[in-house]
């Protein structure tokens, strides 16, 4: 049966942090691709105010199996004391994709 494929959602400061995160989660083969979308706004309640900041968000592709040891490299190089770290699951894939995936990942 194929590995359960993720794609996990990480905001972090609108700054080259986000670049150098990503480049190492894919270094480390936690991730076989990470996407870092430009500049975005975000909306959020925090410490009793409605707070706005300028971020980005990373989107990396991965394997449901590796979500934790993503989630704990995450969160030891976030700058936030509670960071957005969602995983959520791809119901379906190009298969030549998932492969790559592998690949990647096991190689």
């Amino acid at each position: 049966m194929a590995e359960e494929m993720i794609v996990v959602l990480c905001s972090l400061p609108g700054d080259a942090a986000a670049e150098q995160l990503a480049g190492i989660l894919v270094e480390e083969k936690l991730a076989a691709c990470v996407q870092v979308l430009p500049a975005m706004q975000s909306v959020f309640f925090w410490e009793g105010q409605v707070r706005v900041a300028a971020e980005k968000l990373l989107l990396c592709k991965t394997f449901a199996s590796r979500y934790s040891a993503l989630e704990q490299r995450l969160t030891a190089l976030h700058p936030y004391d509670v960071p957005e770290i969602l995983a959520l699951p791809v119901t379906a894939a190009l298969t030549s994709y998932r492969g790559w995936m592998g690949d990647v990942l096991r190689g």
